[in-house]
């Protein structure tokens, strides 16, 4: 796994993405639309994951597009990541867009090491989150999540839950007494992925530290 950093290298605020390389490219964007977004100072740790469906998949399950299924390696990542929060006088923000933001409530399940999570459009169509999100709560205390209000309007039969699934988890989260907000975007799934995401840490960085502007 990669490591791109952005930002203060000496932030006591340190937010975490899993990304691939589309992500990357945009990656300058969405750092400055965060900075204009709050005031906050941070580091962001950019972790250019290798294998999408593997590395950021929470348990096996078969393809939906195409022949590549889940090998359900997310453990694996998580566990590679967690030495990045190793400072316990900084705290720690973690998410994503797509899979990378179900990565990224599925990693806030797993462990209390990340006070917030921006889940961008996460794919929380992905077969029994609702079910595993239900019975092991986040350990977070704020929690973004958002859609584009064209996202379920696929022929995929499975993907075609994903605005179901999102209502239900943000009905959960907040019965778990979760901040929890879920923003709707124009659009599918393939528009402005950075700045959805850079709005989704805004919001989280604003909800986390009260003093951010």
């Amino acid at each position: 796994m990669l490591f791109h950093e952005y930002g203060n290298p000496e932030a006591d605020l340190v937010l975490l993405q899993m990304v691939d390389s589309f992500d990357l490219a945009a990656m300058e964007n969405e750092v400055a639309s965060i900075r204009a977004l709050c005031g906050a100072d941070f580091r962001l740790i950019a972790a250019e994951v290798g294998h999408w469906n593997a590395d950021l998949s929470p348990w096996e399950a078969p393809a939906v597009i195409g022949k590549e299924g889940f090998a359900g390696k997310a453990h694996d990542t998580l566990e590679s990541i967690k030495p990045l929060c190793a400072d316990a006088n900084k705290t720690y923000l973690i998410g994503g867009y797509s899979l990378a933001g179900l990565f990224a409530l599925w990693a806030a399940c797993e462990t209390s090491l990340f006070a917030g999570v921006a889940a961008a459009s996460p794919s929380v169509w992905f077969p029994g989150f609702s079910d595993y999100i239900k019975e092991r709560p986040v350990q977070s205390g704020a929690v973004y999540l958002s859609l584009g209000d064209r996202e379920e309007k696929t022929r995929n039969p499975v993907m075609a839950t994903v605005a179901a699934r999102i209502r239900e988890i943000y009905e959960v989260l907040c019965a778990q007494g979760v901040d929890c907000t879920l923003k709707w975007n124009s659009g599918n799934h393939f528009q402005d992925p950075a700045g959805r995401t850079a709005a989704a840490f805004a919001w989280t960085i604003r909800h986390c530290l009260p003093n951010a502007e």
